[in-house]
């Protein structure tokens, strides 16, 4: 037991210097104070932009500094604890102890792979597109489960969630979504759900109570900084007008508002019909698509490096991600880690962190 223990703080202590090894300790806390320093200057708001994301990023740099903090407090009150109830030989704090280490450990992890996420868009906002498979109302009201999933996810990880398009489905569920996510490393979180997710249950549409497969395609990309130029040329859009759906009565547009942007060299779509006007909408779908484009990029030059990355191709069995089984027995499984859930209804209500922190871990290596 002890020797258990002895290596659980072990593993805090590295845990404790690789976090503030990769956020240069000294400099973070120096870089923290010059920006304390910034905010008291009489013209710091003198630049709106500027003092936006300085202020973004010492908030951030704040709450990393505070998290390392806890830990190393944390660690030492445990330590201290465990050898008191070792010496009074009192089990019951023994066993408490023990499982807050545990707890602890679990924390020092997930500090771990947040800290990996320095992608180039990693810190970004984005963008989840949701699109049903062939099957009808099956796929359909299988794409509307993906987006109720992710927006209780979102909401569980401080994410700020808005609708940007939706088209509703034939009979029920929807054919299509696009979710926007605000907040610090939502591209990061997000990015290894892209893929195509498949639903096995029983049909709630088949009278005769038949098993159904279903699939339905994610894509995450992120949002671009204003500092990105992505350069598209008018001659290669294709951009079409439609009226808005939704839920009727005085939600449904009586002009044609919403947007549809094609960019035809690479096929690439996005839709727009959260705003009454169509000029806002077509700005809005004219960032979305310079944002699936840089993401585009994005990947391609991940590929050169790697080859483990969700391949985006027809919705069926070739690109599948993760698969849901409802019936004949309760199981999500990861077929990239393989990491499995029994707890299905936990994890369509939002508890996916399990998939994402494993299929991060699995792409830089780490043990999960």
């Amino acid at each position: 037991m002890q020797a258990e223990i002895e290596i659980k703080f072990n593993n805090i202590e590295y845990a404790i210097n690789i976090l503030k090894k990769h956020i240069n300790w000294e400099n973070s806390l120096n870089r923290v104070r010059e920006f304390n320093n910034l905010v008291e200057s009489s013209h710091f708001w003198d630049d709106i932009v500027k003092a936006k994301s300085i202020m973004k990023e010492k908030k951030q740099l704040e709450k990393t500094i505070d998290q390392i903090k806890y830990v190393e407090i944390e660690k030492e009150n445990l330590f201290e604890l465990i050898q008191l109830a070792e010496e009074e030989k009192d089990y019951t704090l023994i066993k408490e102890t023990i499982e807050q280490i545990e707890s602890l450990v679990k924390t020092c992890n997930k500090l771990q792979l947040e800290s990996l996420l320095s992608g180039e868009a990693d810190a970004n906002n984005c963008y989840i597109e949701i699109h049903a498979g062939a099957g009808g109302t099956e796929a359909q009201d299988w794409a509307l489960m993906l987006q109720r999933m992710y927006t209780r996810w979102s909401e569980k990880r401080g994410f700020e969630v808005s609708d940007i398009e939706e088209s509703t489905g034939d009979e029920a569920g929807i054919k299509s979504c696009t979710l926007f996510l605000e907040g610090y490393n939502a591209y990061g979180w997000g990015k290894t759900e892209s893929g195509v997710h498949r639903l096995v249950r029983i049909s709630p549409f088949d009278s005769s109570s038949r098993r159904h497969t279903s699939f339905a395609s994610v894509w995450v990309y992120p949002e671009i900084n204003e500092e990105i130029d992505i350069e598209i040329e008018d001659k290669d859009l294709r951009i079409d007008t439609y009226r808005a759906s939704g839920a009727g009565g005085q939600h449904v547009n009586k002009t044609d508002s919403a947007i549809r942007i094609t960019h035809l060299p690479t096929n690439t779509v996005v839709q727009c019909q959260n705003d009454r006007s169509q000029h806002r909408n077509k700005a809005q779908a004219m960032l979305m698509l310079k944002a699936k484009l840089y993401e585009i990029e994005l990947k391609k030059r991940e590929d050169a490096n790697h080859q483990n990355n969700v391949e985006k191709g027809e919705i069926g069995w070739g690109s599948q991600i993760r698969s849901y089984v409802l019936h004949p027995y309760q199981m999500v499984k990861d077929l990239r880690t393989n990491v499995e859930v029994g707890n299905t209804q936990s994890v369509l209500d939002g508890d996916i962190d399990i998939f994402i922190e494993s299929a991060l871990a699995f792409k830089v290596g780490m043990k999960r």
